[in-house]
């Protein structure tokens, strides 16, 4: 076999296959030499989904007609210069390939000016400069990519329609936006804008001309600074979900980045805040030296590798909690508004007071108003009437209040918060179908799942229980027997030990049948079953098993399966009893699944309901 040197022109092919993917990546390495240009405004013009062309023009510094042409050399930067600056990289680009493997799959044409004089236009077909000549001395670059991946059939036979391709487009766009707030883009397809930001330096601006104005109102701004990292950023209420993660944008040194740790920092954040299986909207900035952060971990640069990310993840976690502690989070309801309202609304909207209309003075209740004619019901709280029964059925016994909780994590935020202050005072007046509460004050009227309530009330009374429990072992009368697969089988002993570890003693029984003499006292009664099932389901999935993950499911299976269901009927002072007992819970807004609670119309809303105001 004979070793050649690949010439410079498939060298560049090869390495396009792994920068240009698509339209969209063309978009993303000439929008970030643009942005490391210093622009404060860039504008993008798309043919045919960028498939026939992508123009990008900015008002960044420009280049010399000797950089102009350097800059289409594979790995030509003016980013770094030596290995050391590979560890402390503060720009969007820096390896020299974007350019080379653009040209390398197109037609190129660059027009670039300092503004001092008259500027440089070069033309190249498949990265070989093909025409040279002066451009006008405008400051700054333009570049037009036409026929991408012209020379490479099957590479442009991979492409989908052109209605995905400028999906993926926006989607980059998007994201750029986000980190950019003070930059102006604008983005237009086939002649026709599809979307544009002012540059003001308003996050939320940017996510109201991306997401909607819907979306902006229920973003709650977070922010917090440790010694390495400086957090800031929006994330949704909980009532805003999606179905996915894709919504969730993390930015790093002005970076946009895939983190699968980082996004689930954030929903662990929402604990049960958030419904199954949805996610929320959120964008975090995050700002830190870089010489904790290596963004040399792939071409595209959207991966990244973090020297401290433990740190940074509880840091994220922290933050996100302890503002929905000082939020009340009741979804109100509003009426749709009427064409007119609509077109009212968007004529009178100034972005200058934009931040004004979208963000109302915080929900505060009234403490001196008070509603006459109403019972005050004598309150006996719902947890002090739970039989004895349960504080057998999850092994309390009187010695234990003097026994250790669990440990405590170093640096854990120690909140003192009072948790009526985040939910008023409701009078119950009724029930409907005998499954939702109907309860008013000064601020309106609300409705209450009772089911959801009481769920979130004992979930915490079992959680708190559950997690006062100590690591010692029970003997049981009859033995749990247990019939499992091979695969588990095979599990099982591979993993005794770790199962053995927690307490939990597989004695085989023949053939795939296996006993269970004792377990451990924190497994609530009638529970047994599912929490073992669980533990094999965990060792499978992950090979270790996860104390606090099986305790939380305990507590909500638990509140779940004791509290009211629907179509029971509860008289006033049991209403009045369930909303106190409600308002006195950490999280009085959602159910342990992430369900709401409760349902707020406002005074006004249910006027302009009824037409009283207009």
């Amino acid at each position: 076999m004979k070793i050649i040197q690949l010439p410079a022109s498939l060298a560049n092919k090869i390495a396009a296959g792994e920068v240009v993917e698509r339209p969209a990546s063309v978009v993303k390495e000439l929008m970030e030499n643009s942005i490391d240009a210093k622009s404060t405004w860039i504008k993008i013009d798309l043919v045919e989904a960028g498939l026939e062309e992508i123009k990008i023009t900015d008002n960044g510094e420009g280049m010399s007609p000797e950089d102009c042409e350097r800059a289409f050399l594979r790995h030509a930067t003016s980013k770094i210069k030596y290995e050391t600056d590979l560890f402390h990289i503060g720009t969007l680009g820096f390896r020299g390939e974007a350019l080379a493997s653009i040209a390398s799959v197109s037609n190129l044409t660059i027009k670039t000016s300092l503004g001092e004089e008259a500027g440089t236009l070069l033309q190249l077909e498949g990265g070989e400069i093909t025409h040279r000549d002066r451009s006008d001395a405008r400051q700054g670059t333009e570049i037009t990519v036409q026929q991408l991946f012209f020379n490479t059939p099957a590479r442009l036979k991979y492409m989908k329609t052109l209605h995905t391709e400028l999906g993926h487009i926006t989607d980059v766009l998007n994201r750029i936006a986000l980190a950019n707030p003070s930059i102006r883009i604008e983005v237009t397809h086939n002649g026709k804008r599809l979307f544009q930001t002012t540059g003001s330096g308003d996050g939320r601006q940017v996510i109201a001309n991306i997401y909607g104005m819907n979306v902006a109102k229920q973003m709650l701004a977070v922010e917090k600074r440790t010694l390495d990292f400086q957090i800031q950023g929006f994330v949704s209420k909980p009532e805003l979900t999606r179905a996915s993660r894709s919504y969730i944008s993390i930015i790093i040194n002005g970076r946009y980045i895939r983190s699968h740790a980082l996004n689930h920092a954030i929903t662990r954040a929402y604990h049960t805040l958030l419904p199954i299986n949805r996610y929320p909207v959120a964008v975090l900035a995050i700002q830190m030296d870089p010489i904790l952060v290596d963004v040399n971990v792939h071409p595209t640069k959207l991966e990244v590798r973090f020297s401290k990310e433990k740190e940074l993840i509880e840091a994220i976690e922290v933050m996100i909690r302890d503002n929905f502690r000082k939020q009340t989070l009741i979804p109100e309801i509003k009426p749709k508004p009427t064409t007119e309202e609509r077109k009212s609304v968007q004529h009178e909207l100034d972005f200058n007071q934009w931040q004004k209309h979208v963000v109302p003075e915080p929900y505060k209740v009234n403490e001196t108003m008070q509603i006459h004619e109403t019972p005050v019901f004598e309150h006996k709280s719902i947890t002090e009437e739970l039989p004895n029964q349960i504080e057998q059925e999850i092994h309390i016994e009187q010695k234990e209040p003097k026994e250790t909780p669990l440990p405590v994590q170093e640096n854990s935020p120690q909140i003192e918060v009072e948790p009526q202050q985040r939910v008023p005072v409701m009078y119950p007046v009724g029930q409907v179908q005998g499954t939702y509460i109907i309860a008013q004050n000064e601020q309106g009227l609300y409705l209450i799942d009772q089911h959801a309530a009481q769920e979130r009330i004992k979930y915490e009374f079992f959680k708190e229980k559950l997690g006062k429990t100590i690591n010692e072992s029970q003997e049981l009368l009859i033995p749990l027997t247990f019939e499992f697969s091979k695969t588990e089988a095979i599990f099982i002993e591979k993993f005794k030990e770790e199962f053995e570890k927690v307490g939990l003693f597989f004695e085989s029984f023949g053939h795939q049948t296996y006993i269970i003499r004792s377990h451990p006292t924190w497994f609530p009664k009638g529970f047994e079953i599912e929490i073992i099932q669980e533990m094999v389901e965990q060792i499978i999935q992950n090979e270790k098993i996860n104390i606090e993950k099986l305790r939380e499911e305990a507590a909500i299976l638990m509140s779940c399966k004791r509290s009211i269901k629907a179509n029971h009927y509860l008289n006033d002072k049991d209403m009045f009893r369930l909303l106190e007992d409600l308002r006195n819970t950490v999280d009085p807004f959602t159910c342990p699944h992430g369900r709401p609670i409760i349902i707020h119309f406002s005074s006004y809303d249910l006027e302009k309901m009824f037409k009283r105001v207009m």
